[in-house]
Order: C-alpha cells, then sequence, then structure tokens
C-alpha cells in the first residue's frame, strides 16, 4: 500500500458517515464486467480444480515501525487491544515452500483488534480460504484463479443486484442473500479472484467497517499474523501428528512441505491422507508379489488406525477419519474399492 493510499485510510476512518458512499462513487464499470464475460470463450469456460487441502503464510521480520499510525490507532480502539499487525511476530522464520504459496496468495488480513484466523486450508493450491473470526462472527475468504470471477458472478445475480464497494482500494461488489448474509467478490488482481462471506448476525453497516479494516500485505506479514501451529516446521509438526502411526515403506516426510501452512485438521488429512495411502500401495504390491507377510503388516497397521490420535482428535471436528476408516478397514479385510485414490487423495 502507498503512503497516499494510506492517508487515505486514515481519511476515511477518520469520517465513518462515508464508508456507505464509497461504493458508488469507486464501483466497477458494468462494461468491463462484459468485457470479462465475453473472455468465457477463449478459455474462460474452464473448470475449477478444486483443491482438498491449502495452507498459509510465513514471516521473518516486520518491524513496527513501518505500520502507520493509523493502523495503530484503529487496532487499540476496541477495548485496548492491538491490532493483529501491530502485535505479528518479527522473529519467526519460514520456509521457502511457504513463503512462495503466500506470494501467489492474496494476502488479505483484518486490520482490527479480536479477529483472529481459525481455518486455514488449499493455501499451496489453486483454491484455497481462511477464516477470520471475532466472537460469533466469521468471514471467509476465498481465492480462485482469476478466471473464475466471469464464472461466479452471474451466479450472485440471484441475490439482487450488485452494489459497489472497495476492498484494500480495490473493486468490488457487495451482494445479500434471502438468509442476510453477505458475499464481496472482489475483482481479480495479479490473475487471483477472492469471494469473501459473510457468516453470524451482521449488518450492511458491520460490513462496512470491516471492508475499511482489510488490507493487503506482504507475505512475511501475512505468515505472522497466522497462529503459531499453523507455520510451525513442517517436521516438528509431523513428528507430533505421527508418534503413535506406523509408517508405510518409504514414506518421506518431506513431501509434507506442500501441506504444511493449514490449520491442525487440514493438516490431520493431508499426513494420514499420504500414510494411507502408502500402507494400500503397499498391501497391494505385497498381495501381487505373493508377500503374505507385507499383507498382513498393511492391514495391520490400516487396522491400527482407529487408535491412532490425529485421527480420534479430528472424529469430533468432522467426517474424515470416518471416510479414512472405511477405506482401510476394507483393505484390512481383504478388499479395496477403485474409489479410495479419489476419496483418500492418493496421489
Amino acid at each position: 500500500m502507498t503512503m497516499e493510499e494510506r492517508v487515505d485510510r486514515l481519511l476515511r476512518d477518520a469520517d465513518p458517515g462515508r464508508l456507505g458512499v464509497v461504493g458508488e462513487v469507486g464501483g466497477v464499470k458494468q462494461a468491463l464486467l462484459t468485457e470479462i464475460m465475453s473472455e468465457r470463450g477463449g478459455g474462460m469456460s474452464r473448470r475449477l480444480r478444486v483443491g482438498r487441502f491449502a495452507g498459509v503464510v510465513t514471516a521473518a521480520a516486520v518491524l513496527v515501525s513501518v505500520v502507520p499510525a493509523s493502523m495503530m490507532l484503529r487496532g487499540q480502539s476496541e477495548g485496548g487491544g492491538v491490532s493483529p499487525i501491530v502485535t505479528a511476530d518479527a522473529g519467526k522464520v519460514f520456509s521457502p515452500g511457504a513463503m512462495a504459496a503466500a506470494e501467489r496468495n492474496p494476502r488479505l488480513l483484518i486490520d482490527r483488534a479480536g479477529w483472529k484466523v481459525t481455518r486455514l486450508y488449499g493455501f499451496a493450491e489453486e483454491q484455497g480460504g481462511v477464516v477470520f473470526r471475532r466472537g460469533e462472527r466469521e468471514v471467509e475468504t476465498t481465492w480462485y484463479p482469476g478466471y473464475a470471477y466471469a464464472e461466479r458472478y452471474p451466479d450472485r445475480l440471484v441475490d439482487g443486484p450488485a452494489k459497489s464497494v472497495r476492498v484494500d482500494g480495490w473493486p468490488a461488489e457487495v451482494f445479500q442473500s434471502l438468509n442476510g448474509d453477505f458475499t464481496v467478490m472482489v475483482r481479480p488482481r495479479d490473475d487471483v479472484f477472492v469471494e469473501m462471506k459473510t457468516s453470524g448476525n451482521w449488518s450492511r453497516k458491520d460490513l462496512d467497517r470491516v471492508l475499511g479494516d482489510i488490507v493487503r500485505v506482504d507475505a512475511r506479514t501475512f505468515l505472522a499474523v497466522l497462529p503459531a501451529e499453523m507455520v510451525m516446521p513442517v517436521r516438528e509438526r509431523a513428528a507430533r501428528v505421527l508418534a503413535d502411526v506406523p509408517l508405510p515403506p518409504g514414506f518421506d516426510v518431506a513431501e509434507l512441505e506442500e501441506v504444511g501452512v493449514s490449520d491442525s485438521y487440514q493438516f490431520g488429512v493431508g499426513v494420514t491422507s499420504r500414510v494411507g495411502c502408502g500402507w494400500i500401495a503397499e498391501w497391494q504390491r505385497a498381495r501381487a508379489s505373493g508377500d503374505e507377510a507385507g499383507v498382513r503388516r498393511a492391514a495391520d497397521a490400516l487396522r491400527s488406525s482407529h487408535g491412532w490420535r490425529v485421527l480420534r482428535e479430528m472424529d469430533e471436528a468432522g467426517d474424515w477419519p470416518e471416510v479414512f476408516w472405511e477405506y482401510a478397514d476394507e483393505v484390512a479385510a481383504g478388499a479395496v474399492r477403485a474409489g479410495y485414490v479419489e476419496s483418500l487423495g492418493c496421489r
């Protein structure tokens, strides 16, 4: 963000009543949408490759001295809290993979005290998302390839006409569904399109205020704001998850780097997926070669998954363990369905 843009933000914060007019002044023109839509025949009609996992951010040296006073004052205005950007840990060191993924992503943060990242998925993939939460309110920010904007925009029109707003100075449109939730579609930038959805009790005034607090930051700052567990070194994080998990032959912890930056649930999915797929592959190899000891070893490993701590903990939060155990039990019993590759994310 340039100094001029920061000054504009300070002026806007000093005059909250102006927020309701920002969209009317700075909205995107319908002609531009028409131009984007017209390109669908030239590659825009490609369907999205939806990633299953996603992870996130990195930091190393974020100097508080470069944070504008306007951010510090705004962040301290509610309950004595300080903005996430001001409190970002400058001492963290992140992997090259996490930094590279963060560079490709939109890196939008809510620079207001009390907002925290609670979920992170698909960070290293073409599509992913971050969920911010404050009290009972949530904002889920999902990114897609830029071409997806033209494909998704018409679907939003069923909620009614769009109203122009700006997100960190960038053109966007907001829609409100019948249940009261808002969806904000931010114009593509750097070949990435962002969609933001609210859940909880929101008014348009609440939304405008939060949109005014959204800033685009560099990769290090974004990663520094994430919870420590999400950016923990992969080997250290994997060691905890795999403490009671038998590993299949040839399992390489280094390959978990692409799962690295993510919330605990998504990390657990990524790790156990690779372990399960490895044991199924070993079971198939042993069975095809007549290696009865190998078949028993693989079957025992998959059967033991009901006792893995990571899956037991995840079972309270989602359905992944149930899916995993269903296929693991079938293989342990002597059969495997072809659908396991897609269901378990085997590669």
